[in-house]
């Protein structure tokens, strides 16, 4: 009898570990009851959910729901991350990051932050967005079969809070905070004293793949230059066209005034960008100096003390518990020591003891700082929500229907000692060192309705957001900011197209957003000089190509015959690991580009959209665009020699106000409604349309939903599919 009771709690833990799915709690005890969010859900016919409700928080809960149904892969891999359970469904490769989520004392700073740092309305929006995610889960325990129910509001927060950093390339600190001193190929901001480790090894767990993340566009008009009197503005960011942070479109309507409609990403519980009937908005990425490493002085007596301002100080320690998947469904916790001193996260190296501190630690408003963006009523409410400074960076670019056109380089800069090299590892025994402010947001590089009536942002300067005197004086940020200096081939296109015309009119406003041109100021005009002014090689293939090159008119448009050997030189970053570790050399890019070309194709003169492609299920259609170009495609190469992409113009907005205010909008998606659903019509509905650079309206009053409605229902309505057909 001893041993039958024994073998019992065993088995009852081989099959929780064996199978995670069958430890649910009660469904019905899930689902909110009836009369606790009232919310409608109304499907157009490309799918997109218009979510018509009472109270923010009805609203908020609709999209919990509904973004299960069309992603709920990413929507469980985004409660896992926030849970720092990453690894236990995706294996080794999410150590990193559920050590990371630990590290950075996220759920410790949510738990206590929670009540006192969010206001009631935006606590009942997340909580409400949580219980859509959780009632989808109890009503469908095979879409999220490793997320332990209820989702709470706290993961909501969670998720935000430590996925957020990694916008300004937190990865590169850490790093070089892990692994020694790290030289990406876009050059890397800070040169370490370190020496390489091995802590962590490899990338420090960042989000998504750093090649798909290269750019984003965004481009206003205001009436003084547009040729009928409008404002218009491009919301052009570029993510990656699957994953974790892949954007997913939505309409959120309530009566208490909400009404954006725009994109989030999985497990966002509120538009990120997008537009209402007043305004809109777009962010784009930069990269200010926003993290530093300090070297601690470690007490040589004991290895947990460090020095700070003449006393020796105790580390706080803790121990990381990382539930790893090793083999199918057979999992291990590994443990990790963790430290943190005053200044925050602490590794130890060889050389010793060395903290990092990053725009974002202990902060968690970042949702609550957009549900304000959202709930905005005019630029004045606008700038008071970005005021909170609570998201760590991103550039963000705003018009309305009053013709205001705003642009800001945004971001959560400390204020430092400019006495101190803030490009290495600094002294960490001295208070002088340890930063606790900000540059309140008047003092960031930002732009009010310029005279000269445009703006962009492409990942570039905030020195050049417009055209003529507007611009901010460089000479009056200092160097510790760390704000950039460099431009993009998308920004310089912007500046000739945007600045150069001083008539724009709505179809010139969408053909610029579309130019495929490299300028020849880029690094694609710079390569080609070197392979023009380089001493004329003697093989037969290298002869051909720079004989196709010289007559390429640096065009990415769909025939031009001399545009993929363009960008497969131009930028070998997109080639894989071809040219990976090896020194930059035109000439040898070229050979590679064109070896490629001719193994595959049997020539150079390849039309770009026989070699570019767009691939999403059934869908396979060629492309236009590269790498850096205002029509902008990442790719990756597969092994049938097509470049397939992978991320850049993904949810797309063309937003207009006319002279009298009214509102005009259309939008695309790269593949359509429903990414994360193979078996939803919606899974590249939208796909053809994207290939051709064609937009569809976009749908806001109820009753010109209706005109297009395919399906109408609420959360819990349908207990099978949900797709319309």
């Amino acid at each position: 009898m001893k041993m039958k009771h024994a073998i019992v709690p065993f088995v009852s833990f081989l099959i929780l570990a064996v199978c995670p799915a069958c430890h649910r709690n009660d469904s019905a005890a899930l689902i909110p009851p009836a009369g606790k969010y009232d919310v409608r859900i109304l499907r157009d016919e490309w799918g997109v959910p218009h979510l018509f409700g009472k109270t923010d928080a009805d609203v908020a809960y609709g999209l919990g729901y509904v973004q299960c149904e069309d992603d709920w892969g990413n929507v469980e891999g985004a409660i896992l991350t926030a849970r720092g359970r990453l690894a236990s469904l995706r294996g080794q490769a999410e150590a990193k990051s559920d050590y990371l989520v630990q590290l950075f004392r996220v759920r410790e700073f949510v738990d206590e932050k929670y009540e006192k740092d969010l206001s009631p309305a935006t606590r009942a929006v997340v909580e409400a967005y949580a219980a859509g995610v959780t009632h989808f889960a109890a009503l469908h325990p095979d879409k999220l079969p490793h997320v332990e129910l209820p989702v709470t509001g706290k993961d909501i927060v969670a998720r935000t809070t430590f996925i957020s950093p990694f916008f300004y390339e937190l990865q590169r600190d850490l790093d070089q905070w892990f692994n020694g001193p790290v030289t990406p190929p876009d050059a890397a901001k800070k040169t370490s004293s370190l020496t390489p480790g091995t802590p962590l090894a490899g990338d420090a767990s960042v989000p998504w793949t750093a090649a798909q993340m290269i750019g984003s566009n965004t481009f206003a008009v205001s009436p003084s230059r547009s040729a009928d009197g409008a404002t218009r503005l491009a919301v052009n960011s570029h993510m990656p066209w699957e994953g974790p942070v892949a954007y997913y479109e939505a309409h959120l309507h309530s009566e208490e005034g909400w009404d954006m409609v725009g994109c989030t990403v999985p497990g966002g519980p509120l538009v990120c960008m997008g537009h209402d009937t007043n305004k809109g908005w777009c962010h784009t990425i930069n990269k200010p100096d926003l993290a530093d490493i300090y070297a601690l002085e470690v007490n040589p007596d004991n290895p947990n003390q460090y020095k700070f301002d003449g006393a020796w100080r105790d580390l706080e320690r803790g121990t990381a518990r990382m539930n790893v998947r090793l083999w199918r469904s057979f999992s291990w916790t590994f443990k990790r020591e963790m430290l943190w001193s005053v200044h925050g996260p602490v590794i130890r190296r060889p050389e010793g003891l060395f903290a990092i501190r990053f725009a974002g630690y202990g902060e968690i408003r970042h949702l609550e700082q957009w549900y304000q963006m959202n709930k905005a009523c005019n630029l004045e409410e606008f700038k008071r929500a970005m005021a909170l400074l609570a998201l760590p960076s991103l550039n963000t670019l705003y018009a309305d229907k009053s013709g205001n056109t705003y642009y800001i380089y945004y971001g959560t800069i400390p204020l430092r000692d400019e006495a101190y090299d803030w490009t290495k590892p600094v002294p960490g025994n001295t208070s002088a060192t340890l930063w606790t402010g900000f540059w309140p947001l008047e003092k960031l590089p930002q732009v009010l309705n310029p005279a000269s009536g445009v703006l962009q942002s492409c990942n570039s300067t905030p020195f050049h957001a417009s055209v003529g005197a507007d611009n901010p004086d460089p000479g009056a940020f200092p160097k510790s900011m760390g704000v950039e200096q460099h431009e993009t081939n998308r920004s310089r296109r912007a500046q000739e197209l945007y600045g150069g015309d001083s008539s724009i009119t709505r179809e010139e406003f969408y053909a610029y957003k579309f130019d495929k041109t490299y300028s020849t100021q880029s690094d694609v005009g710079y390569i080609l000089d070197k392979l023009f002014t380089a001493e004329a090689p003697q093989e037969p293939l290298l002869q051909e190509g720079i004989a196709l090159l010289r007559g390429w008119n640096r065009s990415v448009h769909k025939e031009s015959t001399a545009a993929a050997l363009g960008i497969l030189v131009g930028y070998p970053h997109s080639r894989r690991d071809l040219w990976a570790g090896k020194p930059f050399n035109a000439m040898n890019a070229l050979r590679e580009a064109a070896g490629f070309l001719k193994a595959h194709y049997g020539r150079l003169d390849v039309p770009l959209q026989q070699v570019l492609r767009l691939r999403h299920g059934q869908k396979d259609l060629g492309l236009a665009g590269g790498p850096d170009c205002l029509r902008a495609v990442y790719f990756e190469v597969n092994d049938d020699g097509h470049l397939v992409g992978v991320g850049g113009d993904c949810y797309l907005q063309m937003v207009e106000w006319d002279r009298q205010g009214q509102l005009r909008s259309e939008a695309v998606s790269q593949y359509g409604s429903a990414t994360g659903d193979a078996t939803s019509p919606h899974y590249a509905d939208q796909a053809p349309l994207f290939a051709e650079e064609k937009l569809r309206p976009v749908l806001m009053r109820e009753a010109e939903v209706r005109q297009h409605l395919k399906r109408e229902y609420r959360p819990g309505d349908f207990a099978g599919p949900w797709h319309v057909q």
